[in-house]
């Protein structure tokens, strides 16, 4: 005969959290060691975190400090930042913190704070059980932990989170050092894209700045926006029409880009000096470089620009 599981409410179980449950728990840490995989050892109870006191102190076998948070109903903001505290003064690699009911914010934040890998957390659900007229047993389930996705989610938010900041930082070095050169962008305010650009004085023509990792542009931008794929493409042809008389005011040769698959056309200038993950003090020497092949730019094309034919 197979017997079914029946649920026992919790305080059934452990009357009171810190006085029943917590000791109960510290003396079965083997229960919460399966449920992580993680062997648990040298429990502690109520070690001072400051004005705190942690449910239970542990290390994962290794030396490092495991902090558990205790909690017999649901989560709450309260007892997170308790454990973030904890984490902090008591310099803990490993966060464990058990409800009785998981909150779906709480389980996205856990599983944020495991992207930034400040430390491994986990949360818990904990049930009890019985079937038929046994003793209630202890049901830890895992909600949330740990992972190689979650970790090269991090490494994935973390670089794109510094890569914006460096290219607002070196936007804001070139324009200026632009302002004493040229007017073009002097009304343009920094950003964290890959390019900053300003009108060229026809609608869907701007003069535009690039800037990858290790190298950098100057470009004419042609787009009308939706729709404009036939319109784009006379403006860049009667452009092209001139190309020698072009190159030669701008002082060298230049990409003429006319994709049958993109709605954009270009007219670019590879400045080969470096990008914004270069190191900073080489920033200025690439910012004249760009300053200088965008004011050549603008002086051979704006007069060309100017006799557009444009419906």
């Amino acid at each position: 005969m197979i017997g079914k599981i029946q649920r026992v409410a919790l305080r059934e179980v452990w009357k009171h959290e810190a006085h029943d449950f917590t000791a109960w728990l510290m003396e079965n840490i083997d229960v919460l060691s399966d449920a992580i995989q993680m062997p648990l050892q040298n429990v502690e109870r109520e070690r001072s975190a400051g004005d705190f006191s942690a449910d239970l102190v542990a290390d994962d076998g290794e030396g490092n400090v495991v902090v558990i948070e205790n909690q017999l109903e649901k989560s709450n903001h309260d007892h997170l930042g308790k454990l973030i505290t904890y984490i902090a003064a008591l310099g803990a690699r490993t966060a464990i913190w058990i409800v009785s009911e998981p909150r779906p914010e709480h389980v996205g934040a856990v599983a944020w704070l495991n992207e930034t890998r400040l430390a491994t957390f986990y949360l818990l659900k904990v049930e009890a059980i019985k079937i038929g007229a046994s003793d209630p047993a202890p049901l830890p389930t895992l909600i949330t932990g740990p992972s190689e996705e979650a970790q090269a989610v991090g490494d994935t938010k973390k670089d794109i989170s510094e890569r914006h900041v460096l290219r607002r930082q070196f936007w804001t070095s070139l324009l200026e050092r632009a302002k004493a050169k040229t007017k073009l962008h002097a009304n343009v305010s920094p950003g964290q894209s890959s390019y900053i650009g300003a009108s060229a004085g026809k609608q869907g023509l701007s003069f535009t700045y690039t800037i990858k990792q290790h190298q950098a542009g100057v470009e004419l931008y042609i787009d009308g926006g939706k729709d404009s794929d036939a319109e784009n493409r006379t403006i860049f042809d009667q452009l092209a029409a001139h190309r020698e008389e072009i190159e030669k005011a701008f002082g060298g040769p230049l990409e003429w880009m006319r994709p049958e698959d993109s709605r954009f056309c270009r007219v670019r200038y590879v400045v080969n000096k470096g990008g914004y993950r270069d190191e900073q003090n080489k920033w200025p020497d690439i910012d004249d470089a760009m300053i200088d092949a965008m004011t050549r730019l603008e002086k051979a094309l704006r007069p060309h620009i100017q006799k557009l034919q444009i419906q």
